[in-house]
């Protein structure tokens, strides 16, 4: 059965097309709660919009849930918190309405200068009125930009055509960084007493709330045009509303609001107010692109791997290209690693030599503690509660680049006995599994692996051969390797079907092996 993806509301023709090649695809409308709550238990993934809400409440019945994905930027309608709790994988598409959000600024910054609402409604009316809605020129204003983030910066570049002096506050971008992009970076007060208009382009935090108050509004030059495309919230739209009464701001244009959906305020009643019911990413081209981006997340998610736009994973973000074919390889020895050890280690060394080394590898141990705890807990292990299972059980991982030009990555184990298990693989035309447990080995890291330490002589192999012909268990392959003869050694073998614990333990008894241990690394 294909793994149900739950879209619950609109979402562009071509990422439902990319949804069903792979999954069963079910439309239910997401504002319906009782349909919500009913459509969740069968739904490995949902993909909502800004109207459905996917609370504690939600993700309580959604057993099956891997992944929430929201086709836009904001996640207020979505518990990030508990979805963590519950190891479900939170994913947006943050750079898919860039583009549009910044022209809505640009495009309700125009409108408030020319006064293009008020005197289209007038003309409409019947009212031919040209000297009533006289404007102002940008070219030669200064324009403020609170907030230089990614919408930010677009929105400055646009603005340049027009001549201005761009100036920003953001007390996280480094003044050289500003000077690249023409943008001069003051305090927010200076910003506030010089700019002629006034965009906001910062996210809505506990910090960012009330950013823009009437303190702030009393700061303003006078005649000032302010212009909120971000977030509801960051200008207090009473002390916004006053100021546009008393005349100290000249005008406004919102397309957020604190509340939403709004359809009443003081603001609606002024001439000098242009409102939008948050268009920022309604074009066509923002609403394709973040469907596709979220499409293309949630087959990531589903497949287990690691997806970039994740919210709510420590090492979310881009991962190197010489980084990425490494994580199947690290969950992979991880596995091994539980196993050939038969306990979780205390201690755990992600060793990552070659090319990989010169990048940031914080996502591989990710990786290795997927596979680490993936056969010992109940819970399905994900790229987000790995590390809740580390520190609930006292595990703590250690990474170290080897700048060598060899491609390798070796996981240590140390268990709590005092022991050491050493596992490595390495990536070439495929992936090898090249160490265990000290004992060098060159051995696809697929399918079901069983490993048997004991003392070299002859007949093992024999005797193994048989005991396992007499389970009906077909071995794919077979590697033995010694440290010296007659010492101690290790057979690795590949087998086409699970190994039941009561057969391990009998078939190492038949050969006097001193430990056992077998893993499966077939998909899931």
């Amino acid at each position: 059965m294909s793994p149900v993806v739950l879209v619950t509301e609109e979402l562009a023709a071509a990422a439902l097309d990319v949804l069903a090649e792979d999954f069963e695809v079910r439309q239910i409308d997401g504002t319906h709660r009782a349909a919500l709550l009913g459509a969740l238990p069968d739904a490995h993934a949902v993909i909502i919009r800004s109207a459905t809400a996917i609370d504690a409440e939600a993700l309580d019945t959604a057993g099956r849930l891997k992944v929430v994905a929201r086709a836009g930027v904001g996640l207020d309608n979505v518990d990030v918190p508990a979805a963590t709790a519950r190891g479900v994988l939170v994913v947006n598409a943050p750079t898919s309405n860039i583009v549009s959000a910044a022209e809505q600024a640009v495009a309700l910054l125009l409108a408030v200068a020319r006064h293009t609402a008020a005197a289209s409604a007038a003309l409409k009316a019947g009212a031919w009125r040209r000297s009533a809605y006289t404007g102002v020129e940008v070219q030669g204003k200064t324009v403020g930009v609170v907030g230089l983030g990614r919408i930010g910066v677009l929105f400055a570049q646009r603005m340049a055509a027009f001549g201005v002096r761009l100036i920003a506050y953001d007390p996280y971008v480094q003044p050289a960084r500003a000077a690249q992009l023409g943008v001069h970076l003051v305090g927010l007060d200076e910003l506030l007493r010089e700019s002629d208009f006034v965009s906001v382009h910062l996210p809505r935090t506990p910090e960012t709330v009330g950013l823009i108050g009437e303190k702030e509004l009393n700061l303003v030059k006078p005649g000032v045009r302010i212009v909120n495309a971000a977030r509801g919230g960051l200008v207090d739209e009473r002390a916004l509303a006053e100021a546009l009464a008393d005349g100290r701001v000249a005008g406004a244009g919102l397309d957020v609001f604190e509340t939403e959906p709004l359809t009443s305020s003081p603001l609606f009643a002024l001439d000098n107010v242009v409102v939008t019911p948050h268009l920022g990413a309604s074009t066509v081209e923002a609403q394709d692109k973040a469907g596709l981006a979220v499409a293309r997340s949630v087959r990531l998610a589903l497949r287990g791997e690691f997806v970039p736009d994740a919210v709510n994973v420590r090492a979310g973000g881009p991962v190197d290209e010489d980084v990425r074919p490494l994580l199947p390889l690290a969950e992979k020895l991880g596995r091994v690693l539980t196993a050939v050890a038969g306990h979780l280690p205390e201690r755990v060394t992600v060793e990552v030599h070659g090319a990989a080394a010169g990048h940031d590898v914080s996502v591989l141990e990710l990786a290795v503690l997927k596979g680490l705890f993936a056969p010992v807990v109940s819970e399905p292990v994900t790229y987000v509660n790995a590390t809740r299972l580390a520190a609930e059980r006292g595990v703590t991982v250690q990474m170290s680049a080897v700048d060598e030009p060899e491609d390798l990555l070796r996981v240590h184990g140390a268990l709590p006995d005092g022991r050491g298990v050493t596992v490595a693989g390495t990536l070439g035309v495929t992936a090898k599994l090249v160490e265990v447990d000290g004992f060098d080995l060159d051995l696809p890291p697929d399918g079901v692996l069983v490993f048997f330490t004991y003392t070299d002589r002859p007949g093992v192999v024999g005797a193994l051969g048989m005991a396992f012909g007499e389970a009906e268990i077909n071995i794919a392959a077979m590697q033995v390797a010694r440290r010296a003869a007659g010492g101690e050694a290790l057979m690795a073998l590949t087998v086409d079907s699970t190994v039941s614990p009561e057969l391990l333990t009998g078939v190492a008894a038949v050969i006097g092996a001193s430990r056992a241990a077998v893993v499966d690394l077939r998909a899931d």
